[in-house]
């Protein structure tokens, strides 16, 4: 009996042991996972934008211009900046000829949440990337 007296309270110290050695990695890994999540939508919306803008400009040197600004808007929207992102313009036949098309690739490296910075870059968590297509209208 005197020996199951000295473990009273025992059971919830190793509880309460357990569930935050087994909660701090869940948390983390939700964290991570809601970062990448985060990354995908902010690559979705800036191609979708970017290629929107890009052909309803009037000329090739604005359009670059101003779809990389909605690219880089878009992006930080969810937090990311523009120096983790890459964003490729492609056209298809003629740049702003009615009827040509506008492809635009946004790249991303989600770093992985509460790490600092090693060697001035972040570590990668994920590459994300998507791609938008966008035809120019022949009565603009």
């Amino acid at each position: 009996m005197r020996v199951l007296r000295d473990e009273r309270g025992s059971a919830v110290v190793e509880f309460v042991f357990l569930g935050v050695l087994l909660l701090v990695p869940l948390v983390y890994l939700v964290l991570t996972v809601g970062q990448v999540q985060g990354g995908s939508f902010a690559v979705v919306g800036a191609a979708d934008q970017a290629a929107k803008v890009y052909v309803n400009s009037a000329t090739v040197q604005e359009a670059d211009t101003r779809a990389r600004e909605a690219a880089r808007l878009a992006l930080s929207d969810f937090g990311f900046t523009e120096e983790q992102a890459t964003v490729q313009i492609v056209c298809g036949g003629d740049c702003l000829s009615p009827g040509s098309t506008v492809t635009v690739t946004v790249g991303l490296d989600v770093a992985l949440p509460l790490v600092p910075a090693v060697t001035g870059t972040y570590p990668s968590a994920a590459s994300v990337d998507s791609t938008a297509t966008q035809i120019v209208e022949r009565f603009g």
